[in-house]
C-alpha cells in the first residue's frame, strides 16, 4: 500500500507542477540556450513595404505656388500633409476622411490621380511612388506655361496588423514606419499568460500568396532576425498552452492548489485502503 500512496502523490504533484507557468514560460528576451529557448542567425533585413491591390496613400502636394497647391489638394487638408496624415492614421476624421484624402490601389495596379490619371503603383514603395508623382506633375504644370517646382508627400494610411491569442482578438492600426514584434505585442496588451510565446506565428499575404513563418518570441536572438518586423495586414497567431486548464499563474493559487491536491491524495488513499480491506 506504501508504494501506491507514492505513486498517488507522485501523480498528483506531477500534474500540478506540469501546469504551472514559469518565468522561462512568459519573459521576453531570454538568451538561447539550445534546449527550451532557441537561437536564430543575425538576418536582420529591413525592406520597405511595396504597395499592393488594395492599398490606400495618401499623397500631399507642396509648392511656392498656392494655386498648384489648391488644385491638387482638398480644401479640406487643414494643417499641412503631416497632420493631416496623423489625423487619418488614428482615425480622427473617421472612414470618410481616409475615403476622400487618399488613393486606393485599383486592381491593375494603378491610382487615379486628379488631372494626371492613371499612375502605376503596384510593387513599388512610397519613395519610388513619390519621384514617379512629381514627375508627372511637373510635366502637367508645365505643359500649361507657368512652371513651379511641386514637392510630394506619400505616405501608406490604414495600415494595421491583428493578433489572436489567449486573451482574444483584435485588429491595431500601425502608427510608425517600423513596427517590431515586441511593440506589437505591447500594444495589443500582450498576449495572457497562457499563451505559447514559443509557437508565435505570423500569417503574411505577399503577392497573393499567403505564408506562414513560425518563430519563439522568447529568445533573445529575435532582435537581430527577419522576425523582429512585422508588415502590414500581418495576422499574428499566438496558441495556448496546453496546461491551461489545470494552470496556476501565482503563489496564491499554487498555496491553494497544493492545499487541495493534499487533500484530494488523503482522501483519495483512504479509500482505497478501505475498498481493500473491505475485501480481504
Amino acid at each position: 500500500m506504501s508504494k501506491l500512496k507514492n505513486i498517488i502523490w507522485v501523480a498528483l504533484i506531477g500534474l500540478m507542477m506540469a501546469s504551472c507557468v514559469t518565468s522561462k514560460t512568459v519573459n521576453l528576451l531570454q538568451e538561447p540556450d539550445d534546449k527550451r529557448i532557441p537561437s536564430y542567425t543575425d538576418t536582420l533585413s529591413y525592406v520597405d513595404y511595396k504597395l499592393r491591390i488594395g492599398d490606400r496613400i495618401f499623397v500631399y502636394v507642396y509648392s511656392v505656388d498656392e494655386q498648384v497647391m489648391k488644385l491638387f489638394n482638398a480644401s479640406g487638408m487643414t494643417g499641412g500633409g503631416g497632420q493631416m496624415r496623423q489625423q487619418m492614421n488614428m482615425g480622427a476624421n473617421g472612414y470618410s476622411a481616409n475615403e476622400l484624402y487618399s488613393y486606393l490601389v485599383l486592381e491593375d495596379g494603378t491610382i487615379d490621380f486628379p488631372l494626371i490619371g492613371h499612375i502605376q503603383v503596384r510593387g513599388l514603395n512610397t519613395r519610388q511612388v513619390k519621384l514617379a508623382l512629381e514627375k508627372e506633375l511637373s510635366t502637367y504644370i508645365k505643359s500649361y506655361g507657368d512652371y513651379s517646382m511641386v514637392s510630394c508627400e506619400v505616405n501608406v494610411v490604414q495600415r494595421s496588423y491583428s493578433v489572436i491569442s489567449e486573451r482574444g482578438t483584435g485588429n491595431y492600426p500601425i502608427m510608425k514606419e517600423k513596427l517590431t514584434i515586441y511593440e506589437a505585442l505591447a500594444q495589443a496588451g500582450d498576449v495572457g499568460d497562457w499563451s505559447d510565446r514559443s509557437k508565435v506565428k505570423i500569417i503574411r499575404e505577399i503577392e497573393g500568396k499567403t505564408s506562414i513563418i513560425s518563430f519563439d518570441v522568447r529568445s533573445k536572438d529575435i532582435i537581430n532576425s527577419e522576425y523582429y518586423y512585422i508588415e502590414p495586414n500581418d495576422v499574428i497567431y499566438v496558441q495556448q498552452l496546453r496546461g491551461k486548464a489545470f494552470g496556476v499563474s501565482n503563489a496564491a493559487t499554487t498555496v491553494a492548489i497544493v492545499a487541495s491536491t493534499l487533500g484530494f491524495g488523503g482522501f483519495l488513499y483512504g479509500l482505497i485502503v478501505r475498498i481493500v480491506n473491505a475485501t480481504k
